[in-house]
């Protein structure tokens, strides 16, 4: 089939782009050339900025279309009019952020949303990114309808060519061994999904043009920070690694948060998104291997090619060892 990937070339996009090309697949990437020329060759590439050009796409037709960046309803509503019917089903990427919170463990897809911000909105900033992804959520839900979409509402990517490199720094962090400073609560909730099991499954969904709105997480709640780095150091810690859990509120007053100490559920007032129920999602396919192949995976790839470490993500060796003495003193 034709798949048209809006995107395609960086971490999420890259990833479906793979699983359907090695599908057999027919991909077009439509991208700004920024990144990526080098990256698919056997697949068609068309350059345009989204926001300012969309003329790349006036001719051609589809079997499916994905969309892994639209953080704007107008951008929804822009691709909706350049592809004027002819980009097949369509799959948007949205988030588990678009909830209101709080929300119970176990909530399903049906839980309320958050509100959006005046349509005139355009920063995308921690407190409009939600509400946006709900915009963008009726926008394509109007262009397309209800048997024309699928909306896949995922938690935190991970997996190899992460850019954020949230995940990869505690994989990398707790394979260097020694005294590692584990944030908050072991119960705080989290919740992650392998880029590449979302990618097969969202192309299953083009395969099958299965419509409805879906969890992309894993594992099924209750599953606690605590369980996810014990899961890393089973797999990668040296022997003699120790986890010295620090209380919450000792770091939130030393001014840690969820970039110093990344991912950690504790630093994020809305936690409670990492208890999403994923069971629609495995009724239509999904199925995330296990957390450790996952964790097995990206520090074999981060030893061929680390990732460059991103500014702000992680805590600095003298800075863990600074907390921790004071947190021992304390």
């Amino acid at each position: 089939m034709r798949i048209l990937m809006i995107g395609g070339t960086a971490f999420v996009g890259r990833h479906i782009t793979e699983a359907a090309l090695a599908a057999g697949h027919d991909v077009t990437l439509f991208h700004r050339g920024r990144t990526g020329d080098g990256l698919f060759p056997q697949a068609t590439h068309l350059h345009g900025n989204r926001n300012e050009d969309l003329s790349a796409l006036s001719a051609g037709r589809w079997d499916a279309t994905v969309d892994v960046s639209a953080y704007l309803p107008r951008q929804v509503d822009s691709l909706a009019a350049a592809l004027g019917g002819r980009g097949g089903h369509q799959v948007y990427i949205s988030s588990t952020s678009a909830y209101a919170t709080p929300v119970a463990p176990g909530f399903t897809e049906d839980a309320p949303l958050a509100e959006p911000p005046d349509p005139a909105t355009e920063a995308v900033t921690d407190e409009t990114y939600g509400g946006l992804k709900v915009a963008c959520e009726r926008a394509a839900a109007a262009r397309y309808g209800p048997a024309g979409l699928a909306v896949v509402r995922p938690t935190y990517v991970i997996g190899p060519h992460d850019y954020s490199g949230r995940f990869t720094w505690w994989v990398e962090r707790i394979a260097r061994g020694g005294t590692v400073l584990a944030p908050g609560g072991q119960d705080d909730p989290i919740q992650v999904i392998d880029a590449r099991d979302m990618a097969g499954w969202i192309v299953s969904l083009c395969e099958r043009a299965r419509p409805g709105t879906f969890h992309a997480v894993s594992p099924p709640p209750p599953y606690g920070f605590g369980d996810l780095l014990d899961a890393i150091a089973a797999e990668v810690a040296p022997p003699g690694t120790d986890l010295i859990w620090v209380d919450k509120e000792f770091l939130l007053a030393e001014g840690e948060d969820a970039a110093s100490l990344p991912l950690w559920p504790g630093g994020d007032s809305e936690s409670d998104i990492n208890t999403a129920d994923p069971a629609a999602a495995c009724a239509a396919g999904l199925a995330p291997r296990p957390i450790r192949q996952t964790i097995a995976d990206i520090h074999s790839a981060e030893a061929v090619s680390p990732t460059p470490p991103r500014s702000g993500t992680g805590l600095t060796a003298d800075r863990e060892a600074e907390l921790l003495a004071r947190w021992r003193a304390g």
